[in-house]
């Protein structure tokens, strides 16, 4: 009975939490957004609008947390971590927002039909997230804004994993590294139990508490990993056959 009733607050907390969720980013779009745009122009906006972001994704954790809908650690953090490209596994639906609301800063690379979402277009365009458009001019704003001492969050699997498979990456995050040269701060995460993958609904509670870890693993640079003399293609591939390794559960 105590188990069954657990399962149900947990249900409960979860749909608040969702409900939260999208009211928070409708009222932020309506409000708070509008107004930096009035009072504030080009870097700083940006800056304040994911520094708000950040924070708000802080409270909706906390309060998932409070209400015991789940449990999250992070571990191996770098204190003063800038100027990189964060790529990590994608088990769950949550693995954006927990990175969001511990990383310093956090860009990303966003569907451009969120631009035009009711609840999410004004904080998308607010932050200044760069649109996955033209591929000729996505790599350089990536770098570019890495190279500004920013966090460009990837996730290369490029969609949620699927349970009980293996991660399967694409070679983007690794073109986008060795083409600017960019640090790759490599972050593991795993969840305890099967909880908002891409196959659940959801309000398909698990038995237990969820419990995330994020594990933020050694920074390295692409030299460190590539021969120079490679051609583009094998070193993609090298590249991304180590990020596959190092981001699979369970690698010690």
């Amino acid at each position: 009975m105590a188990a069954a009733l657990n399962r149900l607050w947990r249900l409960l907390g979860t749909a608040l939490g969702f409900a939260l969720f999208g009211l928070g980013g409708l009222l932020l779009s309506l409000c708070w957004f509008p107004l930096l745009a009035i009072c504030l122009r080009g870097e700083r906006r940006r800056i304040l609008a994911q520094a708000s972001i950040k924070q708000s994704f802080r409270l909706f954790m906390g309060m998932l947390k409070g209400l015991g809908v789940l449990d999250y650690r992070v571990s191996g953090m770098p204190p003063s971590l800038r100027g990189a490209l964060v790529v990590a596994n994608h088990p769950s639906l949550l693995d954006y927002v927990i990175l969001a609301a511990e990383l310093p800063v956090c860009d990303c690379i966003v569907k451009r039909a969120l631009w035009h979402n009711l609840f999410l277009g004004g904080v998308v365009r607010a932050a200044d997230y760069i649109p996955n458009g033209d591929a000729q001019q996505l790599l350089p704003r990536c770098i570019e804004r890495v190279r500004q001492g920013g966090l460009l969050l990837v996730f290369p699997e490029g969609t949620r994993t699927t349970p009980g498979e293996p991660v399967r990456l694409q070679r983007g995050a690794a073109q986008l590294a060795l083409r600017g040269q960019v640090p790759l701060q490599p972050v593991r995460i795993h969840c305890s139990e099967r909880f908002l993958t891409k196959q659940d609904k959801w309000f398909q509670t698990p038995k237990n508490k969820p419990c995330f870890t994020l594990e933020f693993l050694p920074q390295i640079t692409p030299a460190e990993l590539i021969d120079g003399e490679q051609g583009s293609a094998l070193a993609a591939r090298q590249l991304t056959r180590f990020l596959t390794r190092v981001l699979q559960p369970g690698t010690p």
